[in-house]
């Protein structure tokens, strides 16, 4: 029997690729997160604490989750729409729409601050017309909501829109030849196949939001234990050229980041199991 022949690979050997995988990594990844944990560790355990622990520091973290929770939640709803819509449906400008969606991407985040902020305050075309109603947006935690809605939604759009192409459409038509309702087809059939893309979006919109500050210090007004983010304090503090404090304050975000990303993997890799139906 002849000797099998070794498949060629298109890309260099495992151990270049390795070896470029781990450098890349090492320059773009760990080498800027040590960098902060060295910072912080110019801190005492005491300082740290006090540090990350201070009343006006907590607040900003209060108003960061808070508003990158619901910017996620309403990310989630209305990127699934948006996916759907691009997906199921032909209509003009259809291209033109499935290009805009990654707008937020490619505009610059002081722009598309500035932008949100004159729409949205009592005198802009959005803002005008709430204020009638006693309603404010901008300067306020809803503008920074819609901010971050702004810079999040590609994110759901683009994970849920793969995914919502690839479900075969003969599931649908057996639930309906089965008697399932719209309702019921969607929910038995189409949301557990996409949920993983859904869950990943979700994350993804919630965590960007946790770290956005171009596109949310000008819509926030930026009031001590109102409006007020982390990433401000992080910059006030290197305004200040306290470095060791603004390093332990994102070592926190980072954290937070860390811890949210890794539920988001354990939930993802649950909801693919119960999918595949290993479980």
């Amino acid at each position: 029997m002849g000797k099998k022949r070794k498949k060629k690979n298109v890309i260099p050997g495992f151990g270049v690729s390795l070896g470029i995988t781990i450098t890349m990594l090492g320059l773009v990844v760990m080498i800027p997160l040590c960098s902060l944990v060295l910072f912080s560790a110019e801190l005492s355990p005491t300082e740290f604490l006090k540090t990350v622990t201070g009343a006006r520091v907590l607040s900003s973290y209060r108003v960061s989750f808070e508003t990158a929770f619901f910017a996620a939640v309403i990310d989630a709803v209305a990127g699934l729409v948006i996916a759907w819509v691009l997906v199921r449906y032909e209509f003009p400008g259809r291209e033109i729409m499935n290009g805009l969606i990654e707008l937020p991407f490619a505009l610059p985040t002081a722009v598309a601050g500035i932008a949100l902020t004159h729409l949205t305050t009592a005198n802009g075309w959005v803002g005008s017309i709430f204020h009638r109603f006693g309603i404010e947006i901008a300067y306020t935690r809803i503008g920074i909501t819609v901010a971050l809605v702004f810079i999040g939604i590609p994110f759901v759009v683009r994970s849920v829109q793969p995914v919502l192409e690839k479900v075969d459409g003969q599931y649908e038509e057996a639930a309906n030849i089965l008697g399932a309702n719209p309702r019921q087809t969607f929910c038995r059939i189409i949301l557990p196949e996409i949920s993983p893309a859904l869950i990943a979006g979700f994350t993804m919109s919630f965590a960007r939001g946790l770290g956005e500050y171009g596109s949310v210090v000008f819509i926030a007004g930026n009031t001590p234990f109102e409006t007020e983010i982390a990433p401000l304090m992080i910059m006030s503090k290197l305004q200040e050229f306290d470095y060791s404090s603004a390093t332990a304050i994102a070592l926190v975000m980072l954290f937070a980041a860390f811890i949210i990303l890794f539920i988001n993997a354990l939930i993802q890799s649950r909801a693919s199991r119960i999918v595949s139906g290993i479980d």
